[in-house]
């Protein structure tokens, strides 16, 4: 078990009555820590995910419980009251269940009532991008928004919706974003946003053009601000994926605010910039959605199961 090299920048969570425990579990890796009553991350880690075939849903809930025990035995002083659970795939949050994780291969496992047993405390159980999406919207670049979709632009692509300031779940079926369809680039059919507007999909349909290998969609980024044409073009075609996708909610949904978060968010206003003025003209009479960089960083999956925690034994105390 190995700290995190960096600690946790300070986010003010906010007072509660008691410290709660956090567990954001990813395909590589589970993040962790105790939030103390006073809102302070405290005894961040990062583990690597046990795998164990049909088995990892109790692996991972095996090595919570022994991370929760090594938080008791360093923080002594502390009386936690709850704690929040999140994971990825398909996740029904109001029954405690992993509906299905294609990555990880669990189908409809009871994460809450089997982690409540073994922690021994009232466990919030959620999905990863949704709970980081709501840190976004209580704490990050979403606040003072009702009607946010939040995008995490990674490997794939993964969403979070949010209407009058409350998540749309539909028993974990909502925010698939990454699998909507789009115009195909080619022009003829249409294909998944995630096969376009990713950073995985930028490097790979670069690498399928030309034949030439690329350090990820930042080196597309590279070649494009040097004018190669591939590039270029790999690059705008993304951004109108992203944007079309982006008009869609707009219309379907009022989408007031958008925030772009994970590792082709990096690009900063190389993505944002261009994108903005993609949605302009996509758009008439609607309302122009405000586009943010997401603030809260690798943690926010961390930050949103502590607020979902914090709900359990304070929810006067959480930010609505």
């Amino acid at each position: 078990m190995s700290n995190v090299p960096k600690p946790q920048e300070p986010v003010a969570i906010g007072p509660a009555s008691a410290a709660v425990l956090a567990f954001d579990v990813g395909g590589t890796d589970v993040k962790a820590g105790i939030v103390d009553a006073s809102g302070a991350i405290r005894g961040l880690r990062r583990v690597a995910t046990p795998l164990a075939g049909a088995g990892t849903a109790e692996a991972v809930l095996d090595r919570v419980a022994r991370i929760a025990a090594d938080f008791a035995s360093e923080y002594p002083e502390l009386r936690v009251g709850s704690a929040g659970l999140i994971v990825p795939g398909l996740v029904d949050s109001g029954a405690g269940i992993g509906i299905f994780s294609a990555n990880l291969g669990w189908r409809d496992f009871p994460f809450r009532l089997v982690a409540e047993k073994l922690l021994g405390v009232p466990v919030s159980f959620g999905h990863d991008v949704g709970s980081a999406g709501s840190a976004e919207l209580r704490l990050g670049a979403a606040q003072g928004f009702g009607d946010v979709v939040v995008l995490i632009l990674g490997t794939g692509i993964a969403g979070a919706v949010f209407a009058g300031g409350q998540p749309v779940d539909a028993g974990g079926y909502a925010g698939e974003l990454g699998h909507a369809l789009v115009p195909d680039p080619s022009g003829v059919g249409t294909a998944i946003l995630e096969s376009v507007g990713s950073a995985g999909a930028i490097a790979q349909r670069f690498t399928n053009l030309t034949g030439t290998a690329v350090d990820g969609a930042r080196g597309v980024l590279k070649l494009s601000r040097a004018g190669d044409a591939t590039a270029v073009r790999v690059w705008a075609d993304a951004i109108d994926a992203l944007a079309f996708s982006i008009a869609q909610c707009v219309n379907i949904i009022g989408t007031e605010a958008v925030v772009i978060g994970g590792g082709l968010s990096e690009a900063g206003e190389e993505l944002l910039d261009p994108l903005r003025r993609r949605v302009d003209a996509l758009l008439t009479f609607q309302r122009r959605p405000q586009i943010l960089r997401a603030q809260l960083g690798q943690n926010a999956g961390l930050i949103g199961a502590a607020l979902n925690a914090r709900r359990l034994i304070a929810p006067g105390q959480v930010p609505a």
